[in-house]
Order: structure tokens, then sequence, then C-alpha cells
């Protein structure tokens, strides 16, 4: 506020000049011109003075009430059915309490309690002296008693055994005096030194306990005094000089009162350590300790004291986070996160994961620090690792990788099955490959590698697998048969891959093969023969015979020379997981593919989210094996569980950290599996609203091997239609278990075994609940019956056939149908319990049923062509001369997918 002059103030608060200067010199103040100015303090302290002229507090109120009225109406229901309103009358009322005046009550009733305490412990104390005095002064009286009792009994015991004449000369005798009590012995000179020692310890001790008690009682006082001190902030001086004086005189009270206390117990436990007699050997007892008493109020006291101010925390965020977790780590209650969401426009739960950004947002609205941290920071660590492990190591030649890729039944396996002189293909059910199988074949050439992928068109994921850990592609076309569909979509994998191509021209033996209409179809995927200026090599061969096989091993370590294929022999192995599957007997059985180092037995193999020290290693086929180098397939026993096909695999140094880093990604994949469901949930929501729930079909799914499952999770998940949908509510790698039965009895499934069985407890639970149980070991018999079970839940279709149609000649008026169409029927046949239309110039003005047929007075059921007859229409009146009468009949026809 700007400086006034002493006039300006008088006028505004409207008195005299005058008397304002007087006020004001009272005030200890020093104008004495109107013209002065006067500044905001002056003011002030003009004002004290004022207030306690008039005998007012200059300080602020410590109390004030706030008051609330509200008046609202309220309709209700009358005696009568009439309705009334009533005002409803609230009043409200709040008392505010400075804060300091609460402290101050508080502190008061907690001096109270605490000298209450103090009362009551000292009344105890004494009670318990007195009682201790009494118990021994009844000690003492019982034993000069029973001493007394002793001493007659052992006289009368004397009496009695004297003989008869010397009792009768004592009894001439006079009276023996009274029996003298027996002196105390003298103490020797070693006793009164060790009693005088005694005593001057017990006035040590005495002393000790009395200083110690004074330094508790002065440090609890000067705690008071200086709680008290910092209420004396702001008040006067004679108030804080009496509360100085209050302390001092309550500080003596308390040293004196602690001495006599602590003399009282000193006293009290030198006496029962007397009553307590001394034993010897092992029943001799401990000996008592002092404790000082400790107050009432002290025990009272607690540890903990409020925050000065608030407290800053660090949040790691990385690229998403659940909210849980921000609030777990901002240490608040999860409905504030959600309410500070809600206030920024994002409609988010507990289990719903947000943005960086967002979470940055409430972060800093909260008031803590962000550290913004990689989400990859473990996988980071073990890369690291893991490339320092392999720094120092060299480069060195290894065997080709050669996956064998084409259309189903072109001789695929077969050809493999006669470089490898095995039988594989007469092994597979229905005469296809169902996984990948990986085998290394020592030919007179070298060693290779080889993958062999199947071809029906629902193994698409594990071609692209096949193709992403490979080095060269062989793809096989029969010669009678050209390029399939399967065909294509290999060359596609191959080239998103980047890896060579060789193509075997198989069945070359047949009469009707034309090698030349292969290379026309291929070329028109661009893959050119050499022979037609191309850069791919075309071998003609036959599983049957063995043509061309030498010139396809010659043609693979050719293009093997070429890509200067090299591997690190040495270190941590890393490699990729070609196939797993769960064996009963033997666990978890992963097929992996060693790309760099040796893997060894017993070494830590991390695959995915699984991991698990290596037990046993077989070879393709079943011999154990101690080590595995580059381009070499394995399989290994020891997984926890079944990693996905297609997985990296790598060595880690210990147990711990694939702990942390299996944990991790099992995390991740949970936070991106919510975040999916959360968007879909989204996107979906408007789309679902008044939309009817479509038909599934549910499906517990166990297969022998993962990439089996993925192929058949796929295929069976692309049948789905808007109206009828596949719901695969379990899947998974094993034979079918008791659990898997009570699953599908909860969700209304059919278990599903593909090339695995159920065991005994499975197989009576589903006889008992009548659960269907399916076995396959051909993926078209699966798609086959998914898709006949799918059309069994469609709806079907309404197909209308027209069966008559009547012409109206003339209309009738009837009391009791209304209007009456006489008609004569023109195609057809009329029936009068079938749904019609009445057509007028060829467009339909009404749809519903006949009322009435009549052929003349008769009621009919149909009226055949050219025939007339009386047509009731019910509830329509607006027939008209020249409309049609159509009658039709609907009939469902059940629809396929």
């Amino acid at each position: 506020m700007a400086e006034v002059t002493v006039a300006q103030l008088a006028d505004v608060v409207g008195i005299p000049v005058e008397t304002l200067l007087q006020q004001m010199k009272d005030a200890g103040l020093t104008h004495k011109d109107p013209a002065q100015a006067v500044s905001d303090t002056e003011k002030e302290q003009l004002l004290a003075h004022l207030k306690r002229s008039h005998g007012e507090s200059d300080s602020a109120p410590k109390k004030i009430t706030l008051k609330r009225k509200s008046v609202s109406t309220l309709k209700v229901s009358g005696s009568q059915g009439r309705s009334k309103t009533v005002n409803v009358e609230v009043r409200k009322k709040r008392t505010y309490v400075k804060r300091s005046t609460v402290e101050a009550e508080e502190a008061a009733k907690a001096e109270e309690a605490r000298l209450e305490a103090e009362r009551i412990a000292a009344e105890e104390a004494e009670a318990a002296a007195k009682k201790a005095e009494q118990e021994r002064l009844a000690a003492e009286k019982k034993a000069a008693e029973e001493a007394r009792k002793a001493a007659e009994e052992a006289a009368q015991a004397e009496e009695v055994s004297e003989p008869s004449d010397v009792k009768a000369a004592k009894s001439k005798k006079e009276p023996a005096p009274a029996k003298e009590a027996p002196k105390k012995p003298e103490k020797s000179p070693e006793e009164q030194a060790a009693e005088d020692a005694r005593k001057a310890e017990e006035a040590k001790r005495r002393e000790e306990i009395r200083k110690k008690a004074e330094d508790e009682a002065r440090q609890r006082t000067l705690e008071e005094a200086r709680r008290i001190a910092q209420e004396l902030e702001g008040r006067s001086d004679d108030e804080a000089a009496s509360k100085e004086e209050l302390l001092e005189e309550e500080k003596d009270a308390i040293v004196k009162r602690a001495f006599e206390d602590s003399l009282d117990r000193e006293a009290r436990q030198a006496k029962r350590a007397r009553k307590v007699p001394k034993k010897k050997g092992k029943d001799k007892q401990p000996e008592r300790k002092i404790v000082p008493r400790v107050s009432a109020s002290r025990l009272n006291q607690h540890g903990f004291q409020n925050p000065t101010g608030p407290v800053v925390r660090e949040v790691a965020l990385g690229d998403s986070i659940l909210v849980s977790d921000l609030a777990q780590q901002m240490s608040v209650k999860g409905a504030a996160v959600v309410k500070s969401l809600f206030n920024l426009g994002v409609m988010a739960t507990m289990n719903q994961a947000i943005d960086r950004d967002t979470a940055q947002l409430i972060v800093e609205e909260f008031g803590h620090n962000v550290k913004l941290v990689s989400e990859d920071a473990v996988e980071d660590s073990l890369v690291e690792h893991l490339e320092d492990t392999q720094t120092d190591s060299e480069m060195a030649s290894r065997a080709p990788v050669v996956t064998i890729m084409g259309h189903v039944d072109h001789g695929k396996t077969s050809l493999l099955d006669y470089i490898r002189r095995t039988r594989v293909a007469a092994g597979e059910a229905g005469g296809i490959t169902q996984h990948i199988g990986a085998y290394h074949v020592e030919t007179g050439h070298g060693m290779i590698t080889f993958l062999d992928t199947p071809g029906h068109a629902a193994f698409t994921q594990m071609r692209a697998r096949g193709a992403s850990c490979t080095d060269i592609v062989v793809l096989v076309v029969a010669a009678d048969d050209g390029m399939m569909p399967q065909t294509a979509e290999a060359i596609d994998h191959a080239r998103a891959a980047n890896v060579p191509i060789i193509v075997a021209v198989n069945k070359m033996d047949k009469e009707d093969a034309d090698p030349e209409r292969v290379k026309s179809d291929l070329s028109q995927k661009e893959v050119i023969s050499e022979e037609w200026g191309g850069d791919t090599q075309f071998v003609h061969v036959s599983a049957h015979t063995g043509q061309g096989i030498d010139e396809l091993l010659d043609a693979i370590l050719l293009q093997s020379e070429v890509l200067e294929l090299k591997a690190v022999p040495t270190g941590a192995a890393r490699g990729i997981v070609i196939e797993s599957r769960v064996d009963k007997g033997r666990g978890v059985v992963a097929s992996l593919l060693v790309q760099n180092g040796i893997l060894n037995q017993g070494d830590m193999v991390l695959a995915g989210e699984h991991y698990g020290r290596v037990r046993a290693m077989l070879d393709e086929n079943g011999k154990p094996i101690k080590e595995a180098g580059p381009s070499i397939p394995v399989e290994i026993l020891g997984l926890a569980g079944a990693p996905d096909a297609g997985e990296e695999f790598q060595i880690v140094p210990d147990e711990r950290k694939a702990r942390e880093v299996a944990e991790f990604r099992q995390k991740k994949l949970r936070h991106n599996r919510l975040a999916r469901q959360q968007a879909a949930k989204l996107e979906n929501i408007f789309e679902n609203m008044g939309a009817g729930e479509a038909a599934s079909v549910n499906i517990v799914l166990k297969t022998d091997v993962r990439g089996s499952l993925e192929a058949l999770q796929t295929a069976l998940i692309d049948l789905s239609t808007d109206e009828v949908k596949v719901n695969i509510v379990s899947s998974g790698v094993g034979g079918i278990n008791e659990s898997d039965v009570n699953l599908a009895l909860t969700s209304n499934a059919v278990v599903i075994g593909f090339n695995v069985r159920a065991d005994g407890s499975a197989r009576k639970l589903c006889q008992e609940e009548g659960i269907e149980l399916r076995y396959y070991s051909v993926i078209y018999d699966i798609i086959e019956d998914v898709k006949n079970a799918m059309s069994g839940l469609l709806e079907p279709e309404l197909r209308e056939e027209i069966v008559g149609v009547a012409e109206v000649r003339d209309v009738f008026r009837s009391s009791k149908f209304g209007a009456v169409a006489g008609c004569k029927v023109v195609e057809g046949t009329i029936y009068r319990n079938k749904p019609i239309r009445v057509l007028r110039d060829d467009v339909v003005v009404f749809q519903g049923e006949l009322e009435s047929l009549r052929r003349f007075k008769d009621d009919v059921n149909e009226v055949n062509a050219g025939i007339e007859c009386g047509i009731a229409v019910k509830s329509y009146n607006d027939v008209k001369e020249g409309d049609k009468i159509e009658v039709f009949n609907v009939k469902k026809v059940a629809r396929t997918i």
C-alpha cells in the first residue's frame, strides 16, 4: 500500500487531525505535522496501541467458527395421493482452532498425564515398601515364636530324662536364674573391613544412581524447555519470564523426585538381597542387577518424526509403465494416480500401461524427479558380456546350413532320405512332414547340415523360421507338377531372408517329367537358371534312383564357398531354437542349431524366457554327445519350459544372470500382452456396442512340438468369420492331463490332441463329464472337422418361395371382417396359414397374414389356380380393386463355411 499523510489518514478514519496526532504521540510515533507520511509499519504500531488501550489483544484470534445454512425443497406424497412440498433446512457448523493453541493444549495434557503417571508410580512404590516392611516384621515375629517353642520343648525333654533323686534335690534348692540370651560373637578385623568395604561400595552406587537420575531429569527438562521456547516465540517478555521460572521450579521438583525414587528403590533392593540366603554350588542364585526405573512419559514416546518437507523420489521410466508400478515408485495410492490421469483426459485403470510422456507428466505433478531408463538394460548388459567374451576369438570356416523347401509331396523328405540313407518319410503321418527336422550329413565333399521344413499351407511360420536361420535354400520342385502355391511362398521366404536359392528339379525318373516347364514357371517369379542367363543353379535329381545327388551336393558346397561362411569355433555357444517339445519321462526336449561357439554338457542355456542347465545332449540319431560346434543340430534336456521355435539361445555365465534376464523377458511379455488386450478393447468398444455376441467354437489344443502348435493355431484362427469364431482357450506342448480337461469343462470346449494322448485320469474325467476328446495325426482332418463344427453354428439362410398369387376383382364391406376382397387365383395355390403380401402396381404395400379364406360361404384351407374366392386380410382394410395378394413360403437352408 502507498504511503499517506497524517491529514489523509485522519480524513479516511473520520477523526480530527489533532486527535490523530495525539494518538500517534501516545503510541510512540514522532509525527507532529499533518503533512508527514505514515508507513504501513507505523499504521500497525498505531493500531496495536489503540487495541491495547481498549483492552483488546493484538494477537490473532485463536478460534474461528463458520456457520452455513442451506435450504432445499422435497416433494412427498400425502395421505390422499396429493404431493406437497416440504422445505428442508440444513445447518452446518465448523470450528477451526489455531494450531499453536492446539499444540499448547496437547502439551499441557501430556504434562498432566506425565505428572499423574509419576504420582501413581510413587504411590505404588511406597505401598510396596510398606508391604515389604510388614512382611519382614511378621517373619521376625514368627521366627522368635518358633525359637521360644523350641526352648520350652528342650527344657521339658531334659526334665523328663533326669533321675528322681536329682529332681528332688533340685526341688529343695532355690530356683535357677533365668537363662541368659546368647551373646553375639564379636567380628574379626577381616570381617569388619569387608563390612566397611561393602558399605562404601553401597554408598558409591547410591551416589552414581543419584547422579544418573539428575542427568536424566536435567535432559528431559532441557528438551521440554526447548519445546516450550519454540511456543514462546512471538510472545511478550513477561510471559516468557514467567514460563522460564515455572520451568526452573519444575526442573528442581523432577530432580528431587528422581533422587528420592532412586534412594527408595536402592533401599528396597538391598533389603530383598539381604533376605535371600546365598546358596552353594549349582543352586547359587545369580546376582540381581539394579535397573533404573523408566518414567511413564518416556515409555509413551515414539521414535517417528514427521518429515519437515516433502520427500522427493527418483522414478525410473521406460517406454511404458503400468499405473500400479508408477504409484508404487512414487509411494502414493493408485487411486490418486488414476485421478490425475483422469484430469489429464486419460482413462486408465491400475493394470493398464501408459506411455512415457504421460507418466512423466504425472511424476512431475506429484513433485518427483524423472529418470529415463532403457527397458532393455538387462538385455544390453547380457549382450555386452557375451561380446566381451568373444572379442579375442578368431573366425573359422564352418559347414553350410541348408533348408529343403517346396510344395507338399514334391519329394523334399525323400530327397533328404536318400542322402541320409534312412527312411524318414515312411514314419511321417499321412506321408507329410509335420515339423522341422534337422540333420547333419558327412559327405565325401564335406559336412552339410540340412533342415527339412513342411510343405503344407498351414506351416507358413515354420518355413519362414527355416529360411531365417539358414545359409542356402534348396527349392525342390517336381518335374511333373511344376510351380505350386507353396513353391512361390518358399521363394518369397528365401528372398525375405536374403539367402541364395538352388533349385532341385525332382522326379526326373518319371515319363512325364518336364524340366523346361519348371524353368518357365519359376521365371515368372524371377528365378532364372544359369542356362537362361540367370544366377540360379538348377540341378536335375531323382530321390528314387539317386540321379543328380552328387551334382546337388557339389552345387551346395560351391555356393557355400562363394558365401565364405565363418563362425567362432570357441567360447560360449549361441544359436537358434529349431523345435521344442515335452516328453513324458524326460521333460522338455529342445532342438538347437549351434551357430557360434561350443555347446558343452553342463552349460547354463538361456532360450527366450526359459533357462536351465544342459543335463544331457543328443545328436539327431539319439546318441549322447558331450559338445557341439557351429552348424551342428542337437537335442538338449534340462530347460525349465519349452521355448518358442525360432528363439535365439545363448550361454550365460551363471544361474543368477539367467534368472534375471528370463524374469525380465516374462515381465515384458506380460506387459505387452496386457497392452495389446487393452488396445483391442478400446478399438472395438464402439463396434461391439449393440452387436450380438458371435458364436464360437472353443478348443483346448495340445501338440507334440512347438512348431506344430504354432501352425495349428494360425490355421484354426484363420477359419474364423464374422458370425462364428474359433476360440483357442488353452494350448500347449505335451500330453493331455486332468487340468486341460477341467479347463475344457469350464469353458465348454473340445479337447484336441495332435500326435499326443491323454493320461488315465484325464480319459476317466472325459468319460464322466461327457467332454469330447479327439486325437489327430494329420492336420487336414483337424481343419475339416473344425470347419464342419463352425458350419453347424451358422444361422440358416432364409429363402422365400412364392406358392400362389390371387388378383382382386372387387372389394366388399363386411361388419365382421371389414374389407373383403373378391379374388381369383391366377397362379399356384392360395393357403390360409401362410404369410402374404399385398402388391399394388407390383409394389409391396402390406405384409401380414390372412384372416379368412372362403369359397362361397364355406371356410377353406386352400384354393387352387383358376378358382374364385373371398379373402380377408388381417389388420388391413385398404385393399383395392386391381391389387394382387401374394402367398409365399419361407424355407431354412443350412450354410457352410
